[in-house]
Formats: C-alpha cells, structure tokens, sequence
C-alpha cells in the first residue's frame, strides 16, 4: 500500500477545505445579477401593517400578474416598464424601497433594484422569494388595480381634450366630424366601439393614414381605452404632425361613452371558418396561454411546428434553454415585433410566465393581425442540454 507524502496529503486537505466552504452552483441557480440586500416576508408583513415605514412595488407585469393578486399596497412597478413609470417611486431617496417579484427565479425584482440603485437611492431592499411565498404564508393578497392608479399617466398627453357630450353631436350627425377608434381591432373595436367610428389603431396608424380626411381642417376625435390609455394620444400626435388643425382626443374614450350612452356597437360575428383559423395549438386556462402538457408533447414529437422565443435576458438563456428557441428580450420584443414569423405558431417562453405574458399582450396590441401566437403560463426548468421541465404556475 502506498502513501502520499505530507505534501501531497496537505495538499488534498486544502482543495477539500475549499470545496466544502464553496456551495455548489444549484441546476437552477438563476442565471441573473441578484442585488445584494434581501429580506424575508416577515420584514415585508412589518411594512403591509404599518410597523415599518416605506414604499413596496411590485415589479411583476400589471396585466398578466399584479391585477390578478398582490401583497397588500404594493404599488405596481413592472421592471419592464420601469423607465417609463419611474415617477412612481418616493422623492427622498433615503426612503426604503422594497421590491418583489415571482419567487427565486425571477429576475424583475433585482433588475429593478438595481435601476434604483443607479437613481440614487440608497435603502433599496428585494424580496427575493417574492409573491409566491407570501401567498403562501398570509394568503393571495389583493386582486384588483394599483392603489396609485389614479397617478398621471407616464406618457405625453393631447392638449387638446373633449368630454362624451362633445362627441355625442358628431355620432348623431348633428356635427361633422370623424371619431377614431384607435384600440386593436380585433381584441377591443370588433367587440364594441363608438357607433360610426373609424377603426384605425394607432399600431397600424402609419399604414392606414389614407383613410383620414382630404381636408386637414376637417373635425377629427380620437378616442380609445380611458384615461390611462396612450393610444389616442399617440394618434392624435400623428394626425397633427401630418397637418391636421382640429385633432381632438376624448381621453376618457370607450369605458366613458359605455357608462353614459351604452355599450355601442359591435363587429359582426366573424364567420366559422375564420373563428377556426385563428389559433392552431391547444389553449390553457389563462387567456392566451398554451396548455402546458400540450406543448410539452409537441416539443417533444415535432418541435419544428413551433417557433419559440425566449423573452428572458441573455445571461439566463445562455445559462440554459429550449434547444431550437430563439431569444429576444422582452424589453427588445417591441422593435422586432414586425420581424416575427406568421407561417406557424409563436410560443412565448419565460421563467415564471410573467415576461411571456407580458410578451403575449405586447403582441396583442401592437400586432393584432396575428392570431397564431401564446405563451407557457407556467415555472420553466431550462437545463444547459436544451431540455426543459415546466411546472404550473404558483
């Protein structure tokens, strides 16, 4: 039997005291950069009942996540959106701001810390384990809108604003004048709008400029999902630049008009055969999601009849992924939207379902001719192999 030498014996020692205090890198170990100061859901209860002060957000997306449940008096702070919205935080910058988001492996709230941090603000904290564990030790929380709702909207306003009383005479023909509906047309026009009103989404503003007036003194009234809604407003920018005098936006739009006038008018129902043609893969129980057991069988037989992208940020993805997936960012998607492919099925893909909600939508809106498109509601395991596990979601 052979022995090492003292040498080599304190050698192995060494490495094998190195191992032991080195933790190893868990398969799912985020593949992003985790802001340092965290804290636990019992500091977060402190602030939800008042014994601690300051400012919680929720950087999950609006639509697809906060609307549908979030800790109590959490502010609405999507990461995505932060730039735009970044009015929502406090004006002292020593205050506390706490972010969360959809558990250990979503990345918004720590990107969102950090775009604070570079702001200037010094006592930024992250729950880390986020949304899922509160609603599992205090329950779902709130579903409904952000208490800062009413806040001023983060886009540039019309100057120029009417009430419903002002659109009333144009839509009696009491006026001449032209009402633009400027929402998707198949999501929020077909299902009801203004009676007599155009539809010209301000996505497709640029494409079907041509049905605007010849005459650019003509009465032209922009309307589209209430105050919060920038759509209108953008039109009406547009229809100015172009030489129009009399733009108008009424800001309030189509939720106003429903609650003094009624609920307008609705598209024809689109025949049957165009309802089949719209959307080829299973659907699951959340709108615009893919039912997960469907799409996993599908990658796994014929992958090729899917096209699907990656909404999460390079690190993760390089980290591991769908083989055949390609990634885009979903704060990149916007400016590529027009690039995507119609020839089969899009599938959105994220961590959580958060971002490839947000994805969803983000389509929806800008793109609503294209029918054919989903996203994984659910907690994907992408593994550096190309494989992948999804759970549903918490």
């Amino acid at each position: 039997m052979r022995f090492l030498s003292k040498g080599a014996l304190a050698l192995m020692v060494m490495l094998l005291a190195v191992a032991l205090t080195v933790p190893a890198l868990a398969a799912d170990e985020p593949a992003f950069k985790r802001y340092p100061q965290t804290v636990d859901a019992p500091f977060v209860k402190a602030m939800v009942d008042g014994k601690t002060k300051g400012y919680l957000y929720d950087a999950r997306p609006y639509q697809k996540k906060y609307l549908k449940g979030h800790i109590p008096g959490a502010i609405s702070l999507p990461a995505t959106q932060f730039d735009k919205d970044v009015g929502k935080l406090p004006k002292d910058k020593a205050a506390l701001v706490v972010f969360y988001c959809g558990g250990l492996k979503c990345a918004l709230s720590h990107k969102a810390a950090f775009k604070a941090q570079a702001l200037g603000y010094t006592n930024i904290k992250v729950y880390d384990e986020g949304y899922p564990q509160w609603k599992k030790l205090y329950g779902v929380g709130v579903v409904g809108p952000d208490p800062v709702a009413k806040a001023a909207p983060a886009f540039k306003a019309f100057p120029v604003i009417v009430e419903a009383a002002a659109v009333k005479p144009v839509v009696d023909g009491k006026e001449v004048g032209l009402v633009i509906d400027a929402r998707p047309k198949a999501k929020k026009y077909d299902k009801g709008h203004i009676p007599g009103a155009l539809s010209l989404p301000t996505s497709q503003f640029d494409k079907m400029k041509g049905l605007l007036p010849a005459n650019k003194k003509a009465l032209i009234i922009f309307y589209c999902d209430g105050l919060k809604c920038a759509l209108s407003h953008k039109a009406a920018y547009k229809a100015q630049a172009m030489g129009y005098t009399n733009v108008k936006v009424f800001a309030k739009g189509y939720p106003e008009w429903k609650k003094v006038y009624g609920a307008g008018v609705a598209a024809a129902a689109a025949p049957q055969a165009a309802k089949q043609a719209q959307g080829s893969l299973k659907p699951g129980k959340e709108e615009g999601s893919v039912d997960i057991a469907f799409f996993q069988e599908t990658m796994a037989k014929n992958p090729g009849s899917i096209y699907v992208i990656d909404v999460r940020d390079p690190g993760e993805y390089k980290a591991g992924a769908i083989k055949g997936s390609k990634n885009i960012p979903v704060d990149k998607l916007e400016k590529t939207l027009d690039q995507l492919p119609q020839d089969k099925p899009v599938v959105f893909v994220c961590g959580t379902g958060a971002r490839s909600g947000e994805a969803y939508y983000m389509v929806k809106d800008k793109r609503p001719a294209m029918t054919d498109v989903y996203y994984v509601d659910g907690e994907i395991t992408f593994n550096a192999d190309g494989t992948f596990k999804v759970a549903p979601p918490k």
